[in-house]
Parts: structure tokens; sequence; C-alpha cells
């Protein structure tokens, strides 16, 4: 024991001595946090629209008011024809266009059905997406209001049809915003990136400065080498991932409805394998630049994998499968799940084994191969 807390004391006086590292530690993840924070949002709002009404009649102008009024579109143009439009979506201008053709009122008069055109930039498939919803959810509802005005003047006071109303109520993150799906994980991108880099570059640091072969020679043996150099690593981690809960929480106002002791513990869970994989990449990394490089080729994976922003149930069978071997995805599923919903162990124990069982994994191939590279 005292053999690895003589390799722990060392790692500190080497981070102490090179002042280059402290902001890299400790002042980047909470700037992650808030870049990512404000950056990763995928609310869409002010959806930047033109509007063309060819009709310029009463309920034309009716329509097109609750359109520009609905808050999800900021209209950029009026042109007073189609041909106008094509400018503003070329030129990204404009991400959605809604024409009135002519007539339109005069369907409505006569009680026909009137279409309205809606044209949305491609390009961009989530905001048309969305935008799309938004303009065909107002048609509707403008539609069902002309229907229902319409039914009363002809029936008067008298009985109402029949009318299904849906009481939409949504648990956990009333307001649906984004940012409460997207920071919890970014908790997770901070811890993954910190701790792989850092277990990485310590021990590869050595073999460039020639200090490894100084330490082989040494009466330590290679379980207490790797537990020295692994110790401070999870220190700092649990250090950052407290930093990132608070800037989450105070900052931008992310619940954190459960267990910060199971919080914490998660992440050490979850470091057991960031450590692993950077512990590994060290055995076959000659170079801190190399090291670099073969963390980013593990990262990218994890993150694309792992549910960071795409849902593991809308991947391919074959990329589900493959996921089921990513401890990002199980680690996101907790850290939302105690943050947001406020679940605790009995709700969050199946990952919790998955870490572990991944971990001891990743980890014990890791050992074989570091000391293998000793001996």
């Amino acid at each position: 024991m005292r053999a690895v807390l003589s390799i722990v004391w060392k790692e500190f006086v080497q981070l102490r001595r090179d002042p280059r590292l402290f902001p890299v530690l400790f002042v980047s993840p909470v700037l992650q946090i808030l870049l990512l924070g404000y950056a990763a949002n995928l609310d869409v709002r002010e959806i930047p629209s033109v509007v063309c009404d060819l009709d310029r009649s009463a309920a034309s102008r009716a329509f097109l008011d609750e359109f520009v009024n609905s808050g999800y579109f900021t209209v950029r143009a009026r042109p007073e024809r189609m041909a106008d439009i094509d400018p503003y979506i070329d030129g990204g201008r404009a991400a959605l266009a809604v024409v009135v053709p002519r007539g339109f009122g005069d369907k409505l008069a006569g009680s026909k059905p009137a279409s309205v055109l809606i044209i949305a930039d491609g390009s961009e498939s989530q905001t048309a997406t969305i935008g799309v919803n938004y303009a065909t959810s107002i048609a509707n509802r403008r539609a069902q209001r002309i229907v229902f005005d319409r039914l009363e003047r002809v029936r008067g006071p008298g009985p109402k049809p029949a009318l299904v109303k849906a009481e939409v109520r949504v648990w956990y993150n009333p307001e649906l915003r984004s940012r409460n799906f997207m920071i919890p994980a970014i908790l997770g991108l901070v811890l993954m990136i910190m701790t792989i880099t850092l277990a990485s570059m310590g021990i590869v640091r050595e073999k460039e400065a020639g200090t490894m072969e100084q330490l082989i020679v040494t009466p330590i043996r290679p379980y207490q080498l790797i537990a020295g150099k692994l110790l401070p690593f999870t220190l700092i981690g649990l250090v950052e991932a407290g930093f990132v809960i608070a800037v989450a929480r105070l900052w931008f106002g992310t619940p954190l409805r459960g267990s910060l002791a199971l919080l914490f513990l998660m992440c050490l869970a979850f470091m057991l394998n960031t450590l692993a994989m950077g512990l590994f990449v060290s055995t076959v990394s000659r170079s801190q630049q190399q090291a670099m490089f073969t963390t980013i080729f593990l990262v990218m994976p994890m993150i694309l994998l792992g549910g960071f922003v795409f849902p593991v149930e809308n991947m391919p069978p074959l990329f589900q499968l493959v996921s089921r071997a990513v401890p990002t995805r199980y680690f996101f599923v907790a850290i939302r799940g105690i943050m947001l919903r406020g679940a605790g162990w009995p709700e969050l124990w199946p990952q919790a084994a998955a870490l572990l069982i991944l971990g001891t994994a990743l980890f014990a191939l890791s050992v074989l191969r570091f000391r293998k590279k000793l001996d």
C-alpha cells in the first residue's frame, strides 16, 4: 500500500509541476459544459420563414396571422410572387415558406376543401421536419375552428358535436427542454474524454521521458504501478464530475432529483471502463501524439453509439447489438435517470451491472497487456 501511495504522490507532484495542465483539468470541463449546454440545443424556435399571400382575402390574412403569431416562426419577407421565394430558400435565409393560393377564401366560403402550400428546406432535415409539423398543426387547428364556427352558426345554441380532446401531461421534463436531455450526457462526455486522455498520456509520457524503465527496475509490482497511476485520475475525474454537476444545477437549472451518492457511484463504475481504455491505449501507443489519435478513434464510436444525441432504439439492429458493448449507452441512461427522473438503485441496477461487467473485462484485458509490456 505504501508503494501505491508513493506513486500517487509522484503523479500529483508531476501534475503540479505542469502549469499548463491545471486549466486543462479543471477549467476545460466547465467551459465544455457551458459551450455545449448552449450549443447542443435541439429545441427549434423562431424558424426563419417567408409567407406569400396570393389570395389577399380576409380568410388568407386570418390564417397567416395565426401562423405568424404562433411564436414558432420568424417572418423574414412577404413576397408577392412564388418566384420570389426561391432566393430566400436557396440562399439559406429562410427554412420554410407558406403560400396561400388564389381562391383560398372563396373555397372556404363555399364549404369546399382549401389547401395551402408549405415549402421546406430539406438540407436541414430536423428543422424542416419540425417546421412542417408546426405549420400542419396550425393549418389543422384553423380548419377545425372554421368547421365548428360554421356548425355553431347553423345549429344555433343547440347541442354541439362531440369532440375528443387529448390532455397531455409530460413527466420529468414538462417544458420539453432539450437542454435537460443533453446536459446530463455532457457529464459522461467530459468524464470519458478526460479520463481516457489522462490515463493514456500519463503512462506514455513516462515512456517518452525514459522514466518507465526506472520504475520497472524498482521493487514496485505491476499491479501497484497500475493502481498508483490510475488512482489520481480517478480522484480528478470525481472532482470534475462535481464541477460539471454544480454548473448544470446552478447555471442551467438542470434538475437533480435522484441521489447524489448514487450518481457518483455510477461515475466510478463508468470510470472503471474509461480508465481501462486509457490503460489499453497506453499499451498500443509509443508517443503522446499517437495516444491522442487513438483516443479520438475510441471516443467517436462511444459518442455516436451511446445515445448522446441519437436514440439507440432508432439505430439498425446490427448497431443496436454493437452498442451493447459501449459503456456510454448504459451511463447515459443512468445519469439521465438519476438527474431527470429521480431513479434509484432498483431501476438502475441493470446499467450498473453492465458497466461493472464491461469495465472488469476491459480492465483485465488492459492489465494483462500492460503486464506483458512490463515483462
